[in-house]
Order: C-alpha cells, then sequence, then structure tokens
C-alpha cells in the first residue's frame, strides 16, 4: 500500500522540479516567441581583397598555399587582373592586386615561425569557401553553409 503512495511522492517532486526549471528559463515556457539575430562579418581590407575564383582555382591557390606559403595567394592576385570580384568593389583593381601581393609577402616571410604557412592555409580555405558561396550565388541555389 505504500507503493502508490510513494510514486505520488515522486510525481509531485517531478512536477515541482519542472516548475522550477520553467521559471528559471527567461524565454518563459513556449519557445513560439523568438528573437532573429543577423551578424555580419567585417573585414579587413587585406582579408576583403581575396578574389572570387573559380572553384577549381581556388582549390589549386589552396593546394599551393599549403605546400609553399604566399604562392597561391600570389597567384590569386593575378586573378584579380583578369576580372576577379572582390569585396572592395571601390577600390581599383592595382590597388586590389597589390594588396594580394602584400599578403603573399607577409605569408613568405613568416612562414619561419610557422605563423605564414597557417596563415596560408588558411587563406587558401578562405579562397576555397568564398569560390563556394560565389557559386551558390550564381546558380541562385539558397545558401546554408
Amino acid at each position: 500500500m505504500e507503493h502508490p503512495h510513494k510514486d505520488g511522492e515522486t510525481t509531485a517532486a517531478a512536477a515541482a522540479a519542472a516548475a522550477t526549471v520553467a521559471a528559471a528559463d527567461p524565454r518563459g515556457a513556449s519557445s513560439s516567441s523568438g528573437v532573429v539575430v543577423q551578424v555580419r562579418e567585417k573585414k579587413g581590407p587585406l582579408r576583403a581583397a581575396i578574389p572570387y575564383m573559380p572553384f577549381p582555382v581556388a582549390v589549386i591557390c589552396l593546394f599551393l598555399n599549403t605546400f609553399v606559403p604566399g604562392l597561391g595567394t600570389f597567384v590569386s592576385a593575378f586573378t584579380v587582373l583578369c576580372g576577379a570580384r572582390t569585396d572592395l568593389p571601390d577600390r581599383h583593381m592595382c590597388c586590389v592586386f597589390w594588396l594580394n601581393i602584400a599578403a603573399a609577402l607577409i605569408q613568405i616571410l613568416t612562414a619561419i615561425v610557422m605563423v605564414g604557412w597557417i596563415m596560408s592555409i588558411f587563406w587558401g580555405m578562405d579562397m576555397v569557401i568564398l569560390a563556394i558561396s560565389q557559386g551558390y550565388k550564381e546558380q541562385g541555389i539558397p545558401q546554408q553553409l
């Protein structure tokens, strides 16, 4: 006879714990109300100078940057002269070219202490990410990266 009484106590304790959790939740009990937050990345001039290249060219630049730091970035600078778009539309093509050359030199000169090599790999990954996002935009496919 005591067994049903203990189940009742357990149920009451569980209900009290659920009420405590709901009271501690700042969103309240319903999850239907919410706030949409949009985050936009602010890019510096060197990062914004990375050109949007075709996917195969971006992969080649990533490969070059992985094994010879700065070489892929150097090659990507010439794609700017061939008409590749960047996130610096108000700057002249030659200025963006020299920004990419400066990034390549930074990668080459700091590769001795591994910083440039790591930066070079991340730069190549950014090139591939930009190429993929550009491909989605050109094809009209919604982007879900």
